[in-house]
Formats: C-alpha cells, structure tokens, sequence
C-alpha cells in the first residue's frame, strides 16, 4: 500500500477523518493525497462560521459577484492547504475536483492508482439517503479499490 487517498468535506468530521487516514498512511509508509470534491454550489453558502484544521472562515459565497466565480474552489484548496499543514506533512498532494461526489472520488483513485480510499462516513437523514444514496455506499458499489470508512455519527 502505497498511495492513500482521503476524501474530506467541510463538515467538522473531516479533522477526525484526516488524522486517521494520514497516521495509517504514515504507519505503512505510504504517499497521501487529500480530496475535496465541489458539487453542489449551495454547499458553499453556508453562514456559519466553519473552523476544521486551522481553516478558519465564512463559507457564504451567495454575494459574490460573476466576475469571482472561482470563490468557492479557492475556498476548497485553502481548506486542504490548512488541512496538509495541520496535518505536518509538505510532501501531501492536494485536488479540488468538480463535479459527482462519489464518481469523483473514484476517477481520482483510479487516475492516481490509489491503493486505499479513505472516507468518512455521516449519519445523514433517512429522506437523503434513500433518494440520494450515500456518496460511501456509492463509492463501495464501484470500486475494487480498499476502503475504509471512518464513522464520523455524533453519538448521543
């Protein structure tokens, strides 16, 4: 095993994700790429403020003008570049892709000849899941590629 790729979102989560799937790569001396993958330019609306690995800022890009449509991806890489320096590792490769989640995650792994995916895994609401379907349980049903799934449901 000697490439890992680690699929973060800004959910809270990804920091758990991150430093799980950086100390197994590390642990077998394997080559990490961090992912973030932009689908849904409403997901980059957000008014609160997000805080995951040192990315500190307001995700709102609802006011931004034509003319800086590449907010959202300058958003995207500021939060892996953050996400590798928390981490404390320079030689970690970074993508922002756009497009599907989970075909995404996929064409990167196989592009790359990844040999591990890591991915959390959150619990979502029951409506979203059984019209979506999970990004996790899409990204299994097409790969031959290992994958590890960190649970990231907040226990009550």
């Amino acid at each position: 095993m000697k490439k890992v790729l680690i699929a973060l979102d800004f959910d809270p989560s990804a920091q758990k994700v991150a430093e799980t799937g950086f100390s197994i790569a590390k642990a077998m001396g394997a080559k990490v790429t961090l992912l973030h993958v932009m689908s849904d330019p409403a997901y980059y609306t957000l008014t609160e403020h997000v805080t995951i690995m040192g990315f500190a800022g307001h995700m709102d890009t609802s006011a931004v003008p034509l003319e800086q449509v590449d907010v959202p991806e300058k958003l995207s890489k500021q939060f892996l570049d953050k996400s590798k320096l928390h981490l404390g590792d320079n030689d970690i490769q970074t993508i922002v892709k756009k497009g599907d989640f989970a075909e995404s995650i996929l064409k990167v792994a196989k592009d790359m000849k990844i040999d591990v995916i890591v991915m959390g895994s959150h619990s979502r609401k029951w409506f979203e899941n059984t019209v979506m379907g999970s990004v996790t349980e899409r990204v299994l049903l097409y790969t031959n590629i290992p994958v590890l799934i960190i649970p990231t449901k907040k226990h009550i």
